[in-house]
């Protein structure tokens, strides 16, 4: 039976015991044994109970309860939960953020706490998801959208890096659905399979495909400064991003010694690398190709201030035509060495410590060394013997002192 004012008026509190009095859909009047009276309005949300207070009565009355209850069920009708509302403002939070509001939040209370190196999910979020919908409401973001995005990259070649770029904006929308900011994931609806397959982390050349790797760079057509780069990255095992970022000032000559500072290495630890005289020479010949005002040892065309996109060696190795050869990726040419340099005998602690990988469990405990002097040898005799496969098969590749 709906309330009255009259019967509210009779309603007396119970010494120690807290009741209340239905009106309809949904509203309480809640009495505390002390003889608070309050509206609560409760429902259900997602198959959950849940309440909101919305006021003292008589500061509130039957009337504007009423109001109120039917404003907020409208809410719940709409696919939004009044109680996590309350709480997100009480927290400080939009109730209903844009994308790029959340997926803020996202990266500060998920990303930053849970992975240890989040730089790929910053740039997913800067350079692509941000700038495609990051204006619109979270709630407004569609499965189309999404699949947009995500075929975009795919349809750019870059397959994996698609897949990856779905699952962060899954991810973020997890974690909305989780906090109650979401009721469906529209990048859940947009499915691996039709984006396409990554390929395999496996692929591993063979030394007659190392010398038709770089017989195949040194005769295209691509810029002298990416020959050479896609060269140290084979001799020195290094990441693509820490050529890109290298600056001279890094780089040692008197004792063969390139150093990646913090801000450059994925593992965010300082990391020498140490120079054979076949690296230290292709060094000396980007010396030569870049301005004499550039810091950086690969600055980008027009600008010696900024390095050349993140893609642009990608880019140049997809451009070429490999004879009688599976496709390859830069990460492969570290894997290929590590995985010969395994085969060849050489410890496995000086490889990842080459690497610039961190030992985990009980070895990261115990295995502090540096390996140096091993380091030195190994990338040397690694240098060598690369060397050794191009004069095994009589292919010249151009002097390398002479830019």
């Amino acid at each position: 039976m709906p309330l009255t004012d009259a019967a509210i008026k009779k309603l007396k509190p119970i010494e120690g015991k807290r009741y209340s009095k239905s009106d309809v859909g949904g509203l309480l009047l809640d009495v505390t044994p002390g003889g608070v009276r309050s509206w609560v309005f409760r429902y259900r949300f997602n198959g959950k109970r849940e309440k909101v207070v919305i006021g003292r009565y008589p500061d509130v009355s039957l009337k504007e309860a009423r109001g109120e209850r039917d404003k907020l069920a409208a809410v719940v009708r709409s696919g939004r939960s009044p109680f996590m509302e309350k709480k997100l403002a009480r927290e400080g939070f939009s109730a209903s953020p844009t994308v790029r509001e959340f997926a803020e939040r996202y990266y500060k209370e998920q990303v930053e706490k849970n992975w240890k190196d989040p730089k790929h999910i910053r740039r997913y979020l800067d350079k692509e998801i941000l700038p495609a919908f990051g204006s619109a409401q979270l709630k407004d973001v569609t499965p189309m959208d999404v699949q947009k995005l995500v075929y975009r990259k795919r349809d750019n070649g870059q397959v994996a890096a698609a897949i990856q770029m779905r699952g962060v904006i899954k991810r973020i929308y997890d974690y909305a659905i989780e906090t109650h900011l979401a009721i469906s994931n529209p990048a859940a609806m947009v499915l691996t399979r039709y984006i396409g397959k990554a390929r395999k982390r496996s692929r591993v050349l063979t030394a007659d495909e190392i010398r038709r790797y770089l017989r195949t760079i040194y005769d295209s057509n691509i810029r002298r400064q990416f020959k050479l780069a896609l060269h140290i990255i084979l001799l020195t095992l290094v990441r693509k991003s820490e050529l890109l970022f290298a600056k001279w000032e890094h780089i040692d000559f008197k004792n063969g010694e390139w150093l990646i500072p913090t801000g450059n290495a994925k593992m965010r630890r300082p990391h020498i690398v140490y120079m054979s005289k076949q690296v230290a020479e292709l060094f000396e010949e980007l010396k030569r190709l870049a301005p004499d005002d550039s810091p950086l040892v690969l600055p980008g065309r027009g600008r010696t201030t900024k390095p050349f996109a993140k893609n642009a060696l990608n880019k140049a190795l997809e451009g070429l035509t490999f004879e009688k050869m599976e496709p390859l990726t830069i990460h492969d040419l570290r894997r290929t060495g590590a995985t010969l340099l395994t085969e060849k005998g050489f410890n496995r602690d000086v490889i990842e410590k080459a690497l610039a990988h961190e030992h985990e469990g009980i070895r990261a405990v115990y295995i502090i060394a540096e390996y140096a002097e091993q380091r030195k040898e190994m990338l040397q005799w690694w240098a060598d013997y690369v060397n050794g496969l191009l004069n095994e098969s009589k292919v010249i590749v151009g002097n390398f002192r002479t830019a």
